[in-house]
């Protein structure tokens, strides 16, 4: 299989749209057509890792963070990013990231970070907005299940843990053929009645172009009539962050201790003390300063991210626990996340977890 279309596979899984637009998420080097020898799940795709791809025989590494994230003017390896992506060229190693697309993903960075908490009722922190449309088409009763199924299967009508989500409606269409036209049913300047539903369906707005693609493909219509409306619902099942709740409340201390333990830290940065029991906690994987309102919004009790500064402290008001927990500890359930959904996948050739230390953060206890 080649590098193209093992990517192409992985992003039926975690598209890359779902992507924030400042990211630099995809294939960042490699020859694509290329057949696949193994594959190298990691953290960052550093220097030590592509060393590592070498000596497992992997000629495709599958990052979280992508390790050109700004333009590159020059590949003389005077920096760490250069030295990686020359020594990724020089043998024939393609670097895929993923990054935020990952962490809008349902089951993304955020997903593992609540399962790692054994939170429940887990729900997007901040749902992604602008990302949903409507697509309204007039068919011919007899095409009506025809033009459903091709709209289903270039991916519309997903609404949630829902899928082949449409509304019809039956009602009687008219037209006119005139000169030039070459109908499907009726005659030139003879108005025609038809039989016809209306169906709408719901869709991400980057699969518009396939959705009425398919559409059109699978109407008999030569003109096909059809609106796509954009929507102001939230995407409530894509999105940054999650919050859930866990089984049992705690008190703020021993909540502290539970999150040292299930993430293997030693140390957490807390705001102040509230003297509140802890049931609700948010967490956004990464730098998520951003998040902090809509944690407090959301009623959460705690707020677990990473990379906070100094004055987003004081934004808990006392209302909400927040910790900084560091941005790789946040994160470091993802390559776990990213091999074992590659794996089952995959089966044809080897997937390997890298045991390569990335985080660039040292501590001194």
């Amino acid at each position: 299989m080649t590098i193209r279309k093992v990517i192409a596979e992985i992003d039926k899984l975690i598209p890359l749209q779902q992507a924030e637009g400042f990211d630099n998420v995809g294939l960042l080097c490699g020859v694509p057509d290329r057949n696949v020898s193994g594959i190298l799940v990691c953290h960052d795709a550093l220097e030590n890792v592509v060393d590592e791809a070498i000596k497992k025989n992997c000629n495709l590494v599958v990052c979280f963070h992508p390790i050109i994230f700004s333009g590159l003017k020059s590949l003389t390896g005077k920096n760490y990013v250069e030295r990686t992506v020359l020594k990724a060229i020089e043998n024939k190693i393609a670097i895929y990231a993923i990054h935020t697309a990952f962490d809008n993903d349902f089951f993304g960075v955020n997903h593992g970070i609540c399962s790692q908490l054994g939170l429940k009722n887990m729900k997007i922190l901040q749902p992604k907005e602008n990302n949903l449309k409507q697509l309204t088409v007039f068919v011919p009763k007899d095409y009506s299940e025809k033009v459903k199924e091709a709209m289903f299967s270039a991916g519309a009508g997903n609404i949630g843990f829902y899928d082949e989500c449409s509304f019809t409606i039956n009602g009687n269409g008219t037209f006119r053929p005139v000169e030039g036209s070459n109908p499907f049913s009726g005659q030139q300047n003879i108005r025609e009645n038809a039989d016809e539903d209306m169906i709408s369906v719901i869709f991400e707005t980057y699969k518009e172009g396939q959705i009425i693609g398919a559409m059109k493909t699978a109407h008999p219509y030569e003109e096909v009539a059809h609106q796509v409306y954009s929507l102001d619902n939230k995407n409530h099942h894509a999105g940054l962050g999650m919050y859930g709740e866990l089984e049992e409340e705690m008190d703020e201390k021993d909540f502290l201790g539970f999150v040292k333990e299930k993430f293997g830290l030693d140390i957490i940065k807390h705001s102040a003390f509230n003297n509140k029991k802890i049931k609700r906690v948010g967490v956004l994987g990464g730098s998520g300063a951003s998040g902090i309102r809509s944690a407090i919004s959301k009623k959460c009790d705690a707020y677990l991210t990473g990379d906070l500064k100094y004055h987003d402290y004081f934004l808990a008001e006392s209302k909400m626990l927040i910790c900084d927990i560091g941005h790789y500890e946040s994160e470091q359930f993802v390559s776990q996340q990213l091999f074992e959904i590659l794996s089952q996948k995959f089966s044809t050739f080897a997937i390997s977890k890298s045991i390569e230390k990335t985080n660039p953060v040292n501590y001194f206890i």
